[in-house]
């Protein structure tokens, strides 16, 4: 059995979509789980649709997601180069092959005489003109021109392109792993343009030569490329490696929150959400494009999300590391339907990851915001407010938003908490109350609970008349963690300024 090679193969015309991702993941995890190896080769044939800082843009973000390659423009390889633009040499001999055998042909049909016969075509009833075994001998080609015609067009120096040659009326079969059998009539299908004017191929055909040299055994990709799988076979075929045909996988597509078609950039501006691993600056129009790493997510979470579209264990479980999908993944498990993107689903994976990680990985990236809003913090102060804040974080911003308050005193107070709950006689009681806890000479979060439930004790109130307002004299805020511990960590002497400060701010009694 040979060796699992597989490779992910994207174009560097803008960011990479989530869908890219997935695929990426995928193919990392079926070589993982395969004990075989993964190849990043850049797709640049198509070099009118290329975007400066696109490729750069891919790397970085296969980084973030912890996607690694045995063999890439980066890491470098046996078989190399890993961009196709280098590789250009490469394809003609191919292309020249293919017309030589009888498999292609050379066309010199400018664009005016194929919009003609487009136009020709649809005035005869056709809906979608195709150069084809029925129009390819009304046009100008070396099917159609004498071998001393074409060679005098080329000696000229005129633009052609070759087309591959397809049969009339002839059954294209492949086995894709995902979908089970495909068959496609050839009379369904086009003459392709495999090599074009400007001397680089096709995709059709850079593609099927590359993986042919890099011997890739499995090519999993998108759906979308389904229909350009017939073809890849029949390129095979009539390039003699027919033995060597790779395995394939065709992966649903992602879709839109309400199931309806694919899940587009738009989708995320209008629904909130992003699409992209990382954060994308359109080097033309200086728009930006949100990311995941940007908008807080976990790289961790990220991927288990985007495994979990499309695939599943088998099993009730959600939560895999990146280890635990490679020892589980299958494609026979990867389903045919389109999988619904679902964001809630996707911030829940987040909090599970970020619940899990020790206070000590969380301090250090919430020292990084402190930082950014120049407040400086003991780690082990920030490592003790985290794991009272994790519980009720999704990301770690979180903690530094609704958190505030453990670095600084509230500079204002929830309104609804006051109009409710301060009455006459509240600034009387919280004074009474700061007095107890000056008394405190152990001051920990069981004493001041043992202090203040013996004076509601003493004054015959229940937890919810003092309670909610003492939270709002420390926070700020009317919700949060245990306030006992807030208070512990803040310490006695913040503890009873902020009693203090609270009393002279709030004057909403007679």
């Amino acid at each position: 059995m040979s060796p699992v090679r597989v490779r992910f193969a994207p174009s560097p015309t803008g960011p990479l979509h989530i869908g890219g991702v997935r695929t990426a993941l995928y193919n990392y995890l079926f070589a993982k789980q395969n004990s075989g190896e993964i190849i990043l080769r850049i797709e640049d044939t198509d070099q009118k649709r290329f975007v400066k800082g696109a490729e750069k843009y891919l790397i970085e973000s296969l980084n973030w997601c912890g996607i690694n390659f045995d063999e890439s423009i980066v890491d470098g390889g046996d078989f190399g180069p890993y961009r196709q633009s280098e590789r250009k040499k490469l394809y003609k001999p191919y292309a020249e092959q293919l017309v030589k055998s009888g498999f292609a042909y050379y066309a010199f049909d400018t664009p005016i005489q194929l919009n003609l016969m487009r136009e020709k075509m649809k005035k005869a009833g056709v809906l979608a003109p195709q150069y084809n075994h029925i129009t390819r001998g009304t046009m100008q080609n070396s099917l159609v021109l004498s071998k001393d015609e074409v060679q005098a067009k080329i000696d000229k120096g005129e633009p052609y392109v070759i087309r591959i040659k397809l049969p009339r009326n002839e059954e294209v079969k492949l086995h894709d792993i995902i979908r089970g059998w495909v068959i496609v009539n050839t009379n369904n299908m086009d003459d392709k343009v495999i090599f074009k004017s400007d001397g680089m191929p096709t995709y059709h055909l850079a593609n099927v030569v590359d993986d042919y040299l890099m011997k890739i055994s499995h090519v999993i990709r998108g759906e979308e490329w389904l229909p350009s799988a017939p073809l890849h076979i029949l390129l095979y075929k009539y390039l003699g490696w027919e033995k060597y045909i790779p395995k394939f996988a065709h992966l649903p597509l992602i879709l839109r929150p309400d199931g309806n078609g694919k899940l587009s950039k738009r989708d995320g501006d209008r629904l909130g959400f992003p699409v992209f691993p990382v954060e994308w600056k359109n080097p033309e129009s200086g728009d930006v494009s949100s990311g995941y790493r940007e908008s807080g997510y976990l790289p961790e979470a990220f991927i288990n999300m985007l495994a979990f579209l499309g695939w599943n264990p088998g099993d009730q479980k959600e939560l895999l590391s990146m280890d635990e999908l490679c020892e589980n993944f299958t494609l026979e498990r990867v389903g045919k339907s389109g999988a619904k993107f679902d964001f809630d689903k996707t911030r829940w994976f987040n909090q599970q990851y970020l619940r899990a990680k020790s206070n000590k990985e969380l301090a250090k990236e919430l020292q990084i915001i402190l930082k950014a809003n120049e407040i400086e913090a003991e780690d082990a102060f920030v490592e003790r407010v985290c794991e009272q804040l994790k519980e009720r974080a999704t990301f770690v911003n979180d903690m530094w938003i609704e958190g505030k308050y453990y670095f600084k005193a509230p500079l204002a107070y929830d309104e609804k908490t006051i109009q409710k709950k301060w009455k006459p006689d509240t600034p009387i009681l919280l004074e009474e109350l700061k007095n107890r806890i000056m008394e405190i000479s152990d001051f920990n979060a069981k004493n001041i609970e043992l202090v203040f439930k013996s004076y509601l004790q003493e004054k015959d109130l229940s937890m919810g008349r003092l309670l909610p307002v003492f939270r709002v004299a420390l926070t700020g805020v009317g919700m949060g963690p245990s306030l006992f511990e807030i208070s512990t960590l803040i310490g006695k002497k913040a503890t009873i300024k902020r009693i203090e400060t609270a009393l002279e701010k709030i004057n909403l009694w007679d």
